[in-house]
């Protein structure tokens, strides 16, 4: 049975224009211990279907209007905002994109780590000081004593993700969510962070969700993939099997945009391949039909004439018309 299981989940927002699924019928699991990418061009509803598993969806602005989000037999679509507040940092934490923005200014980077020990864990203040000096020196920050003293301003960008990190394992959570965890690091501090990443999952057993647009990221952090598109899933399978492989048109742009090396050199650079065209308004979202069809050079009538359904292909679930055809 898997730990988490997402079924048929809905998330809609209120604009202007009327009310619009950004997430539209998203179904996916996670079992105990997994590794499971969410990938996609910024617009697609990544991060808002990880907001929606935290119970974070903006109100009054959105809400989670149709699905099931099951952890360990509950609901959590229906539970209320008290129960919610006793999962977060508990047994689900999220590391948001933008630490600076998501850690206090005006505490203490240790007091922020105490704060989730007592109020999850019970500790007392100097038990939960001691274990917030432990958790900065488990995630690599140097002198841990004497910078659970300093405010995140006075931290590198590196230094204060790994203090996200490490309020995100506090409590040892069964599930992580890592939302873009190296957005405006540098490669080298990107590539330590996912190393920390990497080895404190193995050391606490913790099932992650990663969501980001890196397929090099994808490729060396994750086991399983889902590709989103629109506020849709159009595929998922192994890594392994969607890099070698990839069935959607919107998966195969995706893997195609990243650079790659040639082993001659020659006088010219060779053309970048590149996705045409840009992910579609919201207002279209929801619509009957293949949200991808006006980038692809695979469209035909059929894919304005209704909305693709799964097709299995080997591991790899694929959510598009020709699938078979152009495989």
């Amino acid at each position: 049975m898997p730990l988490l299981s997402v079924q048929n989940l809905r998330v809609e927002l209120k604009t202007r224009d009327g009310i619009f699924p950004v997430i539209d019928d998203v179904s996916f699991t996670l079992d105990e211990g997994e590794n499971l990418a969410i990938v996609g061009e910024s617009g697609c509803g990544k991060s808002m279907t990880a907001l929606a598993l935290m119970g974070l969806v903006p109100h009054p602005v959105g809400r989670l209007a149709a699905g099931q989000i099951l952890f360990a037999d509950e609901d959590l679509a229906q539970a209320n905002e008290t129960r919610m507040r006793s999962l977060r940092g508990n047994e689900i934490s999220m590391i948001f994109q933008e630490p600076m923005t998501s850690l206090n200014p005006v505490y203490t980077v240790g007091e922020q780590i105490a704060e989730v020990l007592r109020r999850h864990q019970g500790l007392g203040d100097k038990a939960a000081w001691a274990q917030a000096v432990d958790l900065l020196d488990a995630v690599g920050i140097p002198n841990a004593r004497t910078r659970a003293e300093a405010y995140p301003h006075q931290m590198s960008g590196g230094q204060r993700q790994r203090v996200m990190i490490a309020i995100a394992l506090a409590c040892r959570p069964k599930i992580l969510i890592a939302d873009e965890p190296t957005t405006a690091l540098d490669v080298t501090v990107q590539a330590q962070i996912f190393d920390l990443l990497h080895e404190l999952r193995e050391q606490t057993g913790t099932a992650m969700i990663l969501i980001t647009h890196d397929m090099g990221v994808v490729a060396e952090m994750a086991e399983r993939m889902i590709v989103m598109y629109a506020g849709r899933r159009v595929e998922d399978g192994p890594v392994a099997d969607v890099i070698a492989t990839p069935r959607h048109p919107y998966t195969r742009g995706l893997i195609s945009c990243v650079p790659h090396l040639t082993e001659t050199l020659t006088d010219e650079r060779p053309q970048l391949t590149e996705i045409p065209g840009i992910v579609p308004s919201l207002k279209t979202f929801g619509q009957d039909n293949c949200l991808f069809a006006e980038r692809c050079a695979h469209a035909s009538d059929q894919c304005q004439s209704g909305r693709p359904q799964d097709v299995v292909m080997g591991t790899q679930r694929v959510a598009c018309w020709h699938a078979e055809t152009i495989a």
